[in-house]
């Protein structure tokens, strides 16, 4: 299944999250984007609203969406990798634009069990691996 770039609904997505992921598809309230890292099995949800930056910005039921997504995603996650561990998380110190990160985690990956975050150097997804785990998350969700 191709990556569903031309059905996007207009807002601004911050340059450092286009140019680090991939986008899967929209879900809802969020983009659901693939981090361009094999290394790990990494998501990254954005909603899809301009100017925020904090989770409390967001309205009462965008709150709830982003709760509900973020759920939806780390239990397709973990069904499809069969992961040890779920790490969530909303850092934003760089990219101010709010986004969620799901990643999967397994004792003996990369850096395990230290964080991923500034780990060596990216390992960039193969067309055919990305696509098909992308697959895989939306049958799921």
């Amino acid at each position: 299944m191709p990556l569903r770039e031309n059905f996007l609904p207009a807002f601004d997505l911050d340059e450092r999250l286009a140019r680090d992921s991939l986008l899967v598809a929209p879900i809802g309230l969020c983009q659901l984007r693939l981090l361009n890292d094999r290394r790990w099995p990494w998501l990254v949800l954005v909603p899809q609203r301009d100017g925020i930056s904090e989770v409390f910005d967001l309205t009462p039921l965008d709150q709830v969406m982003l709760s509900f997504e973020t759920n939806l995603v780390a239990t397709a996650l973990k069904k499809v990798t069969g992961a040890t561990k779920i790490n969530i998380g909303a850092l934003g110190n760089i990219v101010r634009q709010l986004h969620v990160h799901v990643i999967a985690r397994n004792e003996g990956d990369a850096n395990w069990p230290g964080p991923v975050w500034g780990y060596g150097t990216a390992e960039p997804w193969q067309t055919a691996d990305r696509e098909k785990l992308a697959a895989q998350i939306l049958e799921n969700i």
